[in-house]
């Protein structure tokens, strides 16, 4: 399987997918047995958590009220026993949680997340089977050259991501915005770009007219021109 290195990820979205799905593990299924799973998982990480998470992405869903009050637990339990924690979480999601957002550790907002996981100190991941929800079985993975993918996918985002409610700095893009601004400075095709980035052809559209919203503009060129006099393009 070819795998594309693109920018707020390692893997494109949908290879990745596939890699996850395809990869030896241990599945971990039934509520009980995930809560110990989950459990034991956090309780192991002395130096480091990474976690893509979504604060009301399981609303909704069937998801028990008692597993939901369990997960936030998990996260909390960590802060600790756990030097470092790093939550990722989507900036769309966060903004319908009715209380101001308390996570213990450090946490960026993205314009999305690709799936759930949480990584204990680089060894051992548990992805969703379903990819969205804990609750319908986890995979526990230990295979050391996709755990580490996986924390490298984790990096990327972070690093393209924000602080949940500060404002982009002057003279810096908004981080989900970045490899689309990057992307047409490349003059590349709406399909290539799409494809470098690991998106749908509607996501990059719809990323791109954001684009150009924030920029006043609806040219790419004078987009481009707009993104350098703002000091975006280094």
């Amino acid at each position: 399987m070819s795998v594309a290195v693109v920018p707020g990820s390692v893997l494109g979205g949908e290879a990745l997918r596939s890699v996850l799905r395809e990869t030896p593990g241990q599945p971990v299924r039934g509520d009980a047995h995930i809560r110990a799973a989950l459990t034991g998982l956090v309780r192991s990480a002395g130096r480091e958590l990474l976690s893509f998470d979504d604060p009301v992405g399981a609303l909704g869903r069937g998801v028990p009220e008692h597993f939901l009050r369990f997960a936030d637990a998990c996260v909390r339990t960590a802060a600790d026993r756990t030097a470092t924690i790093r939550r990722i979480t989507p900036r769309e999601g966060l903004a319908h949680v009715r209380e101001p957002w308390h996570c213990p550790g450090d946490a960026r907002v993205a314009d999305s997340i690709p799936f759930k996981i949480i990584v204990a100190d680089r060894s051992v991941a548990a992805v969703p089977l379903d990819l969205d929800l804990h609750y319908n079985g986890v995979l526990l993975i230990r295979d050391p050259v996709v755990v580490q993918a996986l924390v490298r996918v984790h990096s990327s985002w972070w690093e393209m991501g924000d602080e949940p409610g500060q404002r982009t700095p002057a003279g810096k893009a908004p981080g989900h915005l970045r490899p689309v601004l990057q992307a047409i400075m490349a003059g590349l095709t709406d399909e290539a770009a799409a494809t470098r980035l690991g998106m749908s052809a509607r996501t990059y559209s719809r990323r791109v007219g954001e684009l150009m919203s924030v920029l006043g503009t609806a040219s790419r060129f004078r987009a481009g021109a707009e993104a350098a006099r703002r000091g975006w393009i280094q």
